[in-house]
């Protein structure tokens, strides 16, 4: 199984199952989730969303091989890809939605973050946003929100350059919630997601709304964008040559390129 999901009083839980790929999400893995969380909407015996890895690792992000194979591109029927689905659902949950993340967080794996209400790492947890270094742009609508959250040099430094940062950074600039021993993690999400479940439905799901405001269009508008030039992007030579570089396991040479 690749996506694990139950449900435990009130707490549904949407977990990476497939530590052998290190978690690295397929098409697949994305329309399960982003169908866990539409059905979550409308069932009562849902109350909080949990999103967790591993202790090991959270994800490595896009399943390369998968990626190339099912590119995110628009169905003839007008459908949505999965990705761009699963995206539109945890940008739009009305539910609490809790992370828990543990070991590396790749990619998606990071900007999904952007979408949670309540973020918790353990100490070993490195965050990182690679689109540049695979000849992309940002995704999730995080060339909006993490320029918001953390100012435009800080957000800069993390998309331009793609390098990982620690969970101690995300905390200090805000993505993080808390920063606990990895032992702890588990425990310690499960505690604040039953502490939700046991709250009003109605007041958390108010209190969301009225924090998110009108930003849920704008969040809306940056990703629709962003999904056309990543598109665009993803058939370009630069990113011809870093999946390329990926898979003969050698450094890309972007020198040629302009």
């Amino acid at each position: 199984m690749s996506i694990a999901t139950r449900i435990d009083q009130g707490i549904l839980a949407i977990g990476f199952d497939r530590i052998d790929k290190k978690n690295a999400i397929t098409a697949a893995m994305y329309q399960t989730m982003a169908d866990a969380l539409r059905a979550a909407e409308s069932d009562s015996a849902v109350r909080v969303i949990v999103i967790e890895g591993k202790p090991e690792i959270f994800t490595a992000g896009n399943d390369l091989e998968d990626f190339m194979k099912r590119p995110p591109t628009q169905g003839s029927d007008g459908a949505q890809p999965p990705v761009f689905q699963f995206l539109h659902a945890i940008s739009h949950a009305t539910k609490p939605v809790v992370a828990s993340v543990s070991g590396a967080a790749v990619g998606i794996g990071t900007t999904l973050l952007l979408h949670c209400d309540l973020v918790y790492a353990s100490d070993t947890a490195k965050l990182s946003l690679p689109f540049s270094q695979l000849g992309l742009c940002p995704e999730a609508a995080s060339s909006l929100l993490l320029p918001r959250l953390m100012g435009y040099q800080r957000a800069a430094e993390k998309l331009l350059l793609g390098e990982a940062f620690s969970a101690q950074e995300a905390f200090a600039i805000g993505l993080v919630t808390k920063v606990l021993p990895v032992g702890e993690l588990s425990d310690y999400v499960r505690q604040q997601a039953a502490k939700l479940a046991a709250l009003p439905a109605s007041s958390l799901r108010e209190t969301k709304r009225l924090m998110k405001g009108d930003d849920v269009a704008a969040v809306a508008k940056k990703m629709a964008e962003e999904g056309e030039v990543f598109r665009r992007m993803l058939v370009a030579p630069e990113a011809k040559e870093a999946f390329t570089a990926f898979f003969e396991k050698r450094k890309p040479d972007f020198s040629k390129f302009d």
